[in-house]
């Protein structure tokens, strides 16, 4: 159980399709699974909240952290400003956490006006419809392979070329809407 959560707590990479295929291995039930992926998540909270917060002292103190957060938070504007602002709402801030990361989930609340409570609750919800789809993906794979490091580098590949391979259909897609229409 232990090499599970210790798994869980890894902040990239394949932490969690090797965390459940282990889970798995050793008899334990999904929502035991499921239940330690949670706690990861409030230890990361626990641990980022503090760091965030000094950074976020240090920008309005130190001329280069404010610079380096005006460069980000610009950054973040241009790829997500359907989804900046004030008010924004729990459903876009849940999809940014389950689209990018429970940090930047949890900065895009700050940035919106939710709290520490508020804000880390949208970002553990995201990331746990996240930890879903890639468990239920992996579970769902493994049988598939032989061997369980397969399936993860399997899961991992589709993470990293399912956005590509969307942003290039969408793209294909608006090209021949805008071609339609302008033969109308």
């Amino acid at each position: 159980m232990l090499g599970v959560f210790m798994l869980f707590l890894l902040p990239v990479g394949g932490g969690i399709p090797a965390g459940v295929l282990l889970a798995r291995a050793n008899g334990l039930p999904w929502p035991a699974t499921a239940g330690l992926y949670f706690v990861s998540d409030i230890v990361l909270a626990l641990a980022f909240e503090p760091v965030f917060r000094l950074i976020v002292a240090l920008g309005r103190k130190v001329r280069f952290v404010a610079r380096v957060a005006a460069a980000m938070r610009n950054a973040m504007a241009r790829n997500s400003t359907y989804f900046s602002g004030k008010g924004t709402g729990p459903l876009a801030l849940v999809m940014i956490s389950f689209g990018v990361d429970p940090m930047t989930g949890r900065a895009t609340a700050l940035t919106a006006g939710h709290g520490v409570v508020a804000g880390w609750a949208f970002a553990i919800a995201g990331d746990m419809l996240y930890y879903a789809v890639v468990a239920l993906t992996t579970l769902h794979l493994n049988p598939y392979f032989s061997n369980p490091n397969i399936t993860i580098l399997a899961v991992l590949g589709a993470m990293a070329l399912a956005p590509v391979l969307v942003r290039y259909c969408r793209a294909k897609l608006l090209l021949r809407a805008q071609i339609t229409l302008n033969r109308k």
